[in-house]
């Protein structure tokens, strides 16, 4: 498996584990570390994180929803400009947590780099 790949799990398995101790912004330390662990180069380490947080935030709060009939999701997308979609908000739900872990993974990368050449 390519880097690709194994950085993409290793961000979403250590956000999956995280998240059962800590807030909302373990998945940008699971990214930072995924980063560390295995290197991506131009705008793959910014992607493979955002879009490994995302199915996993969208997916998660999907399962959540689901159990409820997505009852609290209308409610919030009401209050929100998505006219009462609650596949919208989970889409945005994935969106942000993406965008958290992307700038995680760039700085996870850019750290990297500077512990190399030490």
């Amino acid at each position: 498996m390519n880097t690709k790949g194994l950085n993409f799990i290793a961000t979403f398995v250590l956000a999956l584990i995280l998240s059962f101790f800590m807030p909302w912004w373990s998945v940008m330390l699971a990214a930072f570390i995924a980063a560390l662990l295995f290197s991506l180069k131009g705008v793959s380490s910014f992607f493979v994180p955002f879009l490994s947080i995302l199915v996993f935030w969208a997916g998660y709060s999907f399962i959540l929803s689901n159990a409820n009939d997505f009852t609290l999701a209308r409610k919030i997308a009401v209050l929100l400009p998505l006219k009462g979609n609650p596949y919208l908000l989970i889409l945005l739900t994935g969106l942000i947590g993406g965008l958290a872990a992307g700038v995680a993974g760039i700085f996870g990368g850019q750290c990297r780099l500077i512990f190399k050449k030490e």
